[in-house]
């Protein structure tokens, strides 16, 4: 791979194997994140961009994709409003290197 790709190409090379109906990652209280939070980070903060705002100030995360990474935790540690665990063994992302 070019190594001036874009990150977005270089993500799209990883595989995601969903867990359905059983999501490692949650909004403990969505509420929260529209009514007191003011900054939703986690939207701008996620590399995979599995948070995103709705126009009404809900955050929607969707974690297909997710990169495992934490960063939504530690972004939220203000409000501690992210129930976050890594997935069950054999899903969650699948890393592709070289």
């Amino acid at each position: 791979m070019n190594a001036n790709a874009k990150v977005e190409e270089k993500l799209f090379q990883n595989r995601y194997r969903v867990d359905s109906g059983r999501p490692h990652i949650r909004i403990k209280d969505e509420e929260l994140c529209a009514t007191q939070c003011g900054t939703q980070q986690c939207t701008i903060c996620c590399p995979a961009g599995c948070y995103t705002l709705e126009g009404n100030g809900r955050v929607v995360l969707i974690t297909d994709g997710c990169l495992e990474c934490g960063t939504c935790r530690i972004i939220c540690n203000d409000f501690r409003n992210v129930a976050w665990e890594y997935p069950r063994g054999g899903y969650g992302v699948l890393f592709k290197f070289g």
